[in-house]
């Protein structure tokens, strides 16, 4: 398990992070060593194929150095099942007062998807101080963020959803932008050929993003 014990903290470890979907297990550890050799080490694996779960628990086993966590989490059996296999974090596309209670309860970092202001304050109601922006680009992208910088200032957003290797800088320069979110760093094409070299390439270009120093909103 990540020593890691906040969402910030995590967030603050990678300026993105690559949002991943393997269809094979034994795809898992030569991605992850790719990711972590190329200076990122925080990876959100999403639940969006069966053998996800299965992912987690080998690279937590194999790729120490790693921060793994579980994206895609839609329901509280989904989280549970999350974190039964070590996940050192939990991202959602969205959120339910539900689901952000038995989140919050558990103490579990987790960054819970929003879209709208109305979003992100009931996340804050459950005690959340970091949220994922989804989708980032649909919702208003920069402009979006900035407005919800000036009546949202003490939350700290992962935009996620239509970034890519070009407009990443613009996001993280925002003053209320922790890390992005994105595909670009493990696509489907590069993790099907198997192209760990390619993979660790984009990674080093995405961890030298990472601003000099941390950025804390505050009240």
């Amino acid at each position: 398990m990540s020593h890691y014990r906040s969402i910030r903290d995590i967030l603050a470890a990678s300026p993105v992070m690559p949002v991943i979907v393997l269809e094979r297990v034994d795809d898992a550890v030569p991605l992850a060593e790719a990711l972590v050799g190329g200076g990122i080490r925080v990876l959100e694996v999403t639940l969006r194929t069966p053998v996800a779960l299965d992912c987690v628990r080998t690279i937590r086993a194999m790729v120490p150095d790693a921060i793994v966590g579980v994206g895609t989490i839609t329901c509280i059996a989904e989280f549970d099942a999350a974190r039964e296999a070590g996940a050192a974090f939990g991202v959602s596309p969205g959120s339910t007062p539900a689901l952000l209670a038995h989140i919050a309860a558990s103490g579990m970092p987790f960054l819970p998807g929003c879209m709208t202001p109305s979003d992100v304050m009931r996340a804050m109601e459950a005690g959340f101080s970091a949220v994922k922006l989804f989708p980032a680009k649909q919702a208003g992208a920069i402009e979006m963020l900035k407005a919800m910088g000036g009546p949202l200032p003490g939350v700290m957003f992962c935009p996620t959803g239509g970034i890519d290797a070009n407009s990443a800088p613009d996001y993280l320069a925002l003053p209320n932008v922790a890390c992005v979110g994105g595909s670009w760093l493990a696509p489907a094409n590069l993790i099907a050929a198997r192209d760990w070299p390619a993979i660790r390439v984009r990674a080093v270009a995405a961890a030298a993003l990472a601003l000099p120093s941390p950025k804390h909103p505050s009240h």
